[in-house]
């Protein structure tokens, strides 16, 4: 599928929203939705920030505008959107700031037909808020994402793979997440999430933010890790020598309610179910109430988690839709991402070499990734 193709077919989804919601246009502000729109385009610069800088405006009558000061605005045109159709409304940067209803105000008066706005973020209150649409449009991916994710997927594995082969006992948390980081960027990727947890932090915390701990016996390192937009979540324990019986124990456990949470990851299911069939797993694996001290993962793509599986959550699996779970022992965890088809599911994040853990459900064989002796 081409690039063209990829981003008509996404283009369509949303005027089927402006269709269906009857609105005048659509804008598209936040760097995911930005991502996706454009296969991989970026107008994030503060990326600590939901909003990108420069807004894209999908009319009824199907015309599209960017929205952007003229500090991005060609930047955005050349670097990001070009060929893609958009025509160009500049503004200065003293108005944008001056005035925060600026954009909403210059895409109204592109509206003629006197319809209402919809937006992925609030813009003000004569602005209807279609986030949740949005998002729903994004779930399914196109052929030319899975491509994209598979190789994200592949190239992430085997980078935090190398990176975990080679810790050395001693290293701190954050020389190890330093590494981390280096070793992705190396392949084009950036790191949305990065935790390593070292000995006693990795039974204590479900979400270790590197220290200067020293790790000495057993190491686990996390990572959500970005590229043109899509984002692949996966995680790699090691320990030195020899691995303690309980830590086997525990990650065989974790091991066993993902294996039950990829077989059961299929177009239709609902998050509620899934987070049932996974508390349902813990019982079985001998650790009952593990779900409730942490969420199980969810579904992923251009955010680390789209939806959460709870158990109120209605959401369905969609297929050619991407899922991280992330199940945890306290002790331990296992997580990988994996694609969900129609014939099942397919893990994009594996390590090639690296020791798995072979479930078996319902007739069909998962690896899952075991703690590597170093």
């Amino acid at each position: 599928m081409s690039l063209t193709k990829e981003i008509e077919e996404k283009i369509e989804r949303l005027q089927r929203i402006v269709s269906q919601a009857g609105l005048g246009g659509l804008l598209i502000n936040s760097q995911p939705n930005f991502s996706w729109l454009t296969a991989g385009g970026r107008n994030g610069i503060d990326l600590s920030r939901e909003p990108g800088a420069g807004t894209l405006l999908l009319r009824r009558d199907g015309r599209r505008f960017v929205l952007a000061n003229k500090i991005e605005i060609n930047r955005l045109l050349n670097e990001e959107l070009d060929g893609q159709g958009y025509q160009p409304v500049e503004f200065a940067w003293e108005e944008e700031k001056g005035n925060p209803s600026l954009v909403a105000d210059r895409a109204r008066s592109l509206i003629k037909d006197g319809l209402p706005l919809g937006s992925d973020l609030p813009m003000g209150r004569e602005v209807l808020l279609t986030d949740d649409a949005i998002a729903r449009a994004r779930y399914e991916l196109t052929a030319a994402e899975v491509d994209r994710f598979k190789a994200l997927g592949r190239d992430a594995g085997n980078a935090i793979g190398d990176v975990a082969r080679k810790v050395e006992p001693g290293l701190t948390e954050r020389e190890v997440a330093r590494r981390a980081v280096d070793a992705l960027a190396a392949v084009g990727v950036d790191t949305f999430v990065t935790l390593v947890a070292a000995d006693d932090r990795l039974k204590r915390f479900r979400h270790p933010v590197p220290t200067e701990l020293r790790w000495k016996k057993v190491l686990m390192i996390v990572v959500c890790a970005r590229r043109g937009g899509l984002i692949a979540s996966l995680t790699r324990i090691v320990c030195n020598g020899a691995i303690p019986e309980d830590l086997a124990d525990r990650t065989r456990g974790s091991a066993y309610v993902n294996a039950r949470l990829f077989d059961g990851t299929k177009p239709g299911v609902s998050g509620g179910d899934l987070y049932e069939l996974a508390a349902l797993a813990y019982r079985e694996a001998g650790f009952p109430g593990e779900e409730r001290l942490h969420h199980q993962g969810g579904a992923a793509g251009y955010r680390p988690r789209d939806w959460v599986a709870h158990p109120l959550s209605t959401e369905k699996v969609q297929n050619s839709q991407a899922f991280a779970w992330n199940p945890s022992i306290t002790g331990s965890k296992v997580e990988e991402t994996c694609i969900a088809f129609e014939d099942g599911i397919q893990i994009i994040t594996a390590t090639p070499g690296w020791p798995s853990i072979p479930i078996e459900v319902e007739g069909r064989a998962y690896l899952l990734p075991d703690v590597l002796s170093l």
